[in-house]
């Protein structure tokens, strides 16, 4: 009888949970549920801001979660520019890029072009946009080698490749030796490298030089998202006024490499503050993703607001943009050295403006965000799975717009984290 009624009672708790696959689903993702449901700095609902600080209810909270990196969806120059846009264009043109595209698209490819040093550039909406229509594209029936890091949406790209006959296989993260294998191994055609340009959690570049090589000597193409690269890093020069380089003409320009056998995407949703993406390409691949690219043929377009951003934002970036990145660099270097002195581990090594902090112990991520939220501070929480178990804490990204004296705030509560044994430590 005992067993009857606990089977009815168990019964009676799955259908109150709702079906039955969404209860496996939560069981299997407990720990990020848990996450989500009881830690404020998931999901939340931001009423107001002023400049990088943010309210939610009734709190003040310093924004070290934004990729404003340039700080420009602040700028003034840009804000007061753009009303004259709407007025010629209204708020959002509803033809199709197959259709018909306001001559902003245009200018903006002619801009880029000049700035990458690239043959051609296609912009579209979103990277998500292009991973999705692109990596199909060019990987045909081929194969697909793709970092074991690289962004989720690159993934979600060559999902939908192999479902068009790709093959996809995985290589070691950031492991030319592992590809090279992969490579011999592999002899059919078309064949794709997809890769990260500085990493999302990281902040650490490839060493873009030998994937460069292998894909040259391997006839492959190297696809490389820089989402958090570009108008950060670029070109080095004699008179550069910080290590990030100059023009912000993304990883390809600032590690000295070619467009030979390699395709740059990235998005001005970063240090552009605008709805807007691009891909490097010769002018006979701009033409094949016209008319076979979901996003170009189907999709509404950017609206005007984002457009004229990013052209805006392309003359700020001329006028002084490197200015702009010499700010955010000495924040980024006051962050890290503090982080060395106390001893803490950080992924960062190449001092750009993404900083993830492991914890000392990964069980403690709902606590320390608590505490990070209880001390003002808004920042990225690096949850498992979405990094490996030993790396999960929270990502710290400095933006131009953040003030000396919020990194000076955000030290003080980095200081209380070490004290407490909180930040994992150098071995």
């Amino acid at each position: 009888m005992r067993c009857a009624e606990q089977a009815g009672a168990e019964a009676g708790q799955a259908k109150a949970a709702g079906p039955a696959w969404l209860a496996r689903w939560l069981a299997a993702n407990a720990d990020l549920v848990d996450l989500h449901t009881n830690n404020p700095q998931l999901d939340a609902v931001i009423e107001e801001i002023d400049g990088r600080r943010i309210r939610i209810g009734d709190r003040w909270l310093t924004d070290f979660a934004s990729c404003n990196y340039l700080g420009l969806d602040l700028d003034r120059e840009i804000i007061e520019a753009i009303p004259a846009y709407l007025d010629r264009w209204g708020t959002h043109p509803s033809w199709s890029r197959m259709l018909g595209s306001p001559v902003l698209y245009s200018q903006l490819e002619h801009e880029l072009v000049e700035l990458l040093g690239a043959e051609d550039v296609l912009v579209l909406q979103t990277l998500t946009h292009i991973h999705a229509s692109a990596i199909p594209v060019l990987a045909g029936d081929g194969t697909i080698f793709i970092d074991r890091r690289a962004h989720k949406t690159i993934y979600d790209g060559c999902v939908v490749a192999r479902a068009h006959g790709a093959t996809v296989r995985r290589f070691a993260h950031d492991d030319p030796g592992d590809l090279e294998r992969l490579l011999r191994s592999e002899r059919g055609s078309p064949r794709l490298v997809c890769m990260d340009g500085i990493n999302s959690m990281t902040g650490n570049p490839p060493d873009l030089g030998a994937f460069s090589e292998l894909a040259r000597g391997h006839e492959a193409l190297l696809y490389v998202d820089d989402g958090h690269g570009f108008g950060v890093v670029g070109e080095r020069a004699p008179d550069e006024p910080c290590p990030y380089g100059r023009r912000g003409n993304g990883v390809v320009r600032h590690l000295g490499q070619s467009y030979d056998h390699l395709i740059l995407t990235a998005g001005f949703s970063k240090a552009y503050s605008s709805m807007l993406a691009f891909i490097t390409c010769p002018p006979q691949v701009k033409k094949l993703l016209k008319v076979a690219a979901p996003p170009y043929l189907y999709s509404g377009p950017s609206p005007i607001a984002s457009l004229a951003g990013g052209l805006e934002g392309l003359k700020v970036n001329a006028a002084r943009g490197d200015a702009l990145r010499a700010g955010l660099y000495a924040k980024t270097r006051r962050v890290l050295d503090h982080l060395a002195r106390l001893g803490a581990v950080t992924l960062n090594s190449s001092g750009f403006p993404i900083i993830e902090v492991p914890l000392a112990d990964p069980d403690d991520l709902g606590a320390v965000g608590a505490f990070l939220y209880g001390r003002g501070i808004y920042a990225t929480l690096a949850f498992y799975p979405g990094v490996p178990r030993e790396e999960v804490g929270f990502r710290l990204q400095l933006t131009a717009a953040n003030t000396d004296e919020e990194v000076s705030h955000l030290l003080a509560v980095l200081d209380e984290l070490a004290t407490d044994g909180r930040l994992r430590g150098l071995a």
